[in-house]
């Protein structure tokens, strides 16, 4: 499936590497980089997910799966409005590609490309998805797809959305389309959302919840809603860290849905979390929100005047217990966090 065909957009430059993204987002003026090397962004008044904006297409597949209490509905001819005036918008944009996996088990993961109009995003996206190899891909198929427009204004009676932001998930069309915020975990939690949706019946249970593995083989999850101490306590430098955020758990174990970590920063200090710590401060890393000192550029982590919610998107390998294959066999010990 190619749900946005890339030559639409007026450029595209498809799985362009870390260092150029990094390049292209500063000439791009979408950021600067720390004292420390990390390339630190603003997200402007989306600090947070705009999880009020956020609608699910109800349709026959989805009617008897979804949970309509806490999820908003669209119909399916109010997406594919949206979905004509996404690619009309397309059109006159620069646009990053990325193909990337979801799922470190090759039994289990899905092929993802994701669209974004920022440098930046791309650059995240990179960090916190898996990369295939080279080789992989020539002949890549993307499975399902993400186009993230920050400059798309949504028109709420046009689109039947509530406001100029909108975050819409077509799972028959496998695709979600994300407009009017700049803040990227967006991108990373419509994944997330897609694979909630599709795991269960593959034979996997997608959790929320990081994940780790001692010495003597056996794994421990850590399931707690954000802000509740899972990044931290899966860094455990005595243990191999498989993931901070997003796992799925099938017949064969546990295995990370993600490539990289999504910490939170505010209040980070060496002493306490050293792993994430020396993960955050370093080239290739992005800084959600984090303000700079304006004469060093010395980030200062317990500065929450945007937001408390800033964050450090890196890959997994930049922690150095991390596991390098992503996958472990059934848990031992399952950890609720409150």
């Amino acid at each position: 499936m190619d749900s946005l065909a890339l030559s639409l957009p007026a450029k595209v430059n498809h799985n362009t590497g870390d260092a150029e993204l990094i390049e292209l987002a500063i000439a791009r003026n979408e950021g600067r980089f720390a004292s420390t090397g990390a390339f630190t962004v603003e997200t402007g008044i989306h600090t947070g997910r705009s999880v009020q904006d956020k609608h699910t297409v109800r349709d026959a597949s989805t009617e008897k799966a979804v949970w309509w209490d806490n999820n908003k509905s669209m119909t399916p001819e109010q997406f594919d409005v949206l979905w004509v005036d996404f690619r009309e918008h397309a059109k006159s944009r620069e646009l990053f590609v990325q193909d990337l996996h979801a799922g470190a088990d090759v039994a289990h993961r899905l092929n993802a490309r994701i669209f974004t109009e920022l440098a930046w995003h791309a650059l995240f996206i990179r960090n916190l998805l898996r990369k295939p190899q080279p080789s992989e891909l020539a002949n890549f198929k993307p499975e399902f797809t993400v186009i993230n427009l920050p400059s798309f204004r949504a028109d709420p009676k046009r689109h039947g959305v509530r406001s100029e932001t909108v975050i819409a998930c077509n799972f028959a069309k496998r695709l979600v389309l994300i407009g009017g915020t700049s803040y990227a975990g967006e991108t990373k939690k419509s994944v997330f959302t897609y694979l909630n949706y599709v795991m269960p019946d593959k034979g996997v249970m997608p959790m929320h919840c990081s994940a780790n593995v001692g010495a003597n083989g056996h794994s421990a999850i850590f399931f707690g809603l954000s802000g509740t101490g899972k990044t931290t306590l899966s860094a455990d430098p005595k243990r191999t860290l498989l993931g901070d955020d997003e796992h799925g758990w099938s017949s064969d174990g546990i295995y990370n849905f993600e490539g990289g970590c999504y910490a939170k920063t505010i209040r980070l200090s060496q002493e306490a979390e050293p792993e994430i710590w020396s993960a955050t401060n370093r080239f290739g890393t992005v800084l959600e929100n984090v303000i700079l000192h304006p004469d060093t550029r010395e980030p200062d982590y317990d500065d929450g005047r945007l937001t408390e919610n800033t964050r450090s998107a890196y890959p997994l390998e930049f922690i150095s217990n991390a596991s390098k294959t992503g996958t472990a066999g059934q848990p031992k010990n399952v950890v609720m966090l409150t």
